[in-house]
């Protein structure tokens, strides 16, 4: 073999060993590159949403106090308004609860001039009601039902009488589905919720919790009961006490755990107001319109348009609206005042005497 082809040969050798060890030490550097590239690409799973899901004992551990204290304020029984807000919102766990704080399914309806959150329901992209909190969504709640006409008949129904509320919303059209009294009555007694309604509180906390199978209703030994002072007394479907010597309304917000604005609000006077051994206090808010049988009032000496409001449990601007009467005028004696319709301009010409010439001589 002469010089150039010998050199040649070794010129092709060397170029062949440079490119197999270049290509040997490429694949020792990207073997780990590309093993541990893929595990720092790779997105977890809990990196796309922090929330923390909530269970039923989770649920009505945290919200119970919020059922209870609707069930003073408005009168719908504590174990309605807890299954109702489980069963809704899916223990908290649902879009509208997560993203709205809206735990009850409550529809904007004309007239709502809060925030508001498109979600696919019975048709797509309805319109649903926004809160800034989860109490504003269980207090829109009871105002919903307590001020709604056609939920009115619920409130003849005992506050313990959970069946009958269950029932009674379905019937109402709270909700669409036909077994949806069912729903809120299994889980009423699955989680024992009626113990609310009695005054009675279950630590559905992990570390107290109390075996659904266990609990008696004659068993007081695990219940912390609310005992108040006065005797709560009901009118026009309101609950309220008679004043005693002493009280203020500092006292009766502790007593009844009420939030300082509550009492003067539902009672229409101010917070400073200096109570009337014997005087009516609302624990609820008052209604538009008298109790059944109560359709007319006729005006004593010394009554005034807030007492009558007062005596029935009405609110006193829709008491001046029944009787077409300018607010802040007042009633003489003898007058009839009108407590559950609308008196007409007709019915006022009749009580109002016509001036003729004749009796002006």
């Amino acid at each position: 073999m002469n010089s150039a082809c010998f050199n040649t040969m070794n010129r092709f050798i060397y170029i062949v060993n440079r490119k197999l060890n270049y290509l040997r030490y490429s694949v020792i550097f990207l073997f780990p590159v590309f093993l541990f590239g893929c595990k720092t690409y790779q997105v977890p799973q809990n990196q796309t949403n922090n929330y923390t899901s909530q269970n039923r004992k989770s649920y009505i551990e945290n919200y119970k106090d919020l059922a209870i204290r609707e069930m003073k304020r408005c009168g719908i029984p504590a174990s309605i308004t807890l299954a109702q807000a489980m069963l809704e919102s899916d223990n908290g766990n649902s879009t509208l609860a997560r993203k709205a704080n809206n735990h009850f399914g409550i529809k904007c309806h004309n007239g709502w001039n809060g925030e508001k959150i498109y979600h696919d329901d019975d048709r797509r992209g309805e319109c649903f009601r926004k809160y800034n909190t989860v109490y504003e969504s269980y207090h829109d709640h009871s105002d919903f039902i307590a001020n709604g006409s056609r939920y009115q008949f619920l409130f003849d129904h005992d506050k313990s009488d959970y069946k009958a509320w269950a029932k009674g919303l379905q019937r109402a059209g709270y909700a669409t589905s036909n077994t949806y009294a069912g729903l809120l009555i299994k889980i009423i007694e699955d989680n024992q919720l009626y113990l609310f309604d009695y005054g009675k509180d279950i630590d559905y906390s992990d570390n107290t919790y109390v075996d659904t199978q266990k609990v008696q209703l004659g068993d007081i030994d695990n219940f912390k009961i609310n005992v108040n002072k006065h005797q709560v007394l009901t009118k026009n479907r309101i609950e309220y006490i008679i004043v005693k010597k002493g009280d203020t309304f500092k006292t009766l917000t502790d007593e009844f755990q009420k939030i300082s604005w509550e009492l003067p609000k539902y009672n229409e006077i101010p917070e400073d107001a200096v109570l009337a051994e014997g005087q009516i206090i609302y624990l609820q808010p008052k209604r538009n319109k008298a109790e059944y049988g109560s359709d007319f009032h006729e005006v004593k000496e010394g009554e005034t348009m807030y007492s009558i409001s007062q005596l029935y449990g009405i609110k006193l601007n829709s008491l001046y609206e029944k009787n077409l009467m300018e607010k802040g005028t007042e009633p003489k004696a003898g007058q009839k005042i009108w407590l559950r319709k609308l008196k007409t301009e007709f019915d006022k010409a009749k009580e109002t005497p016509i001036i003729t010439d004749f009796d002006s001589e």
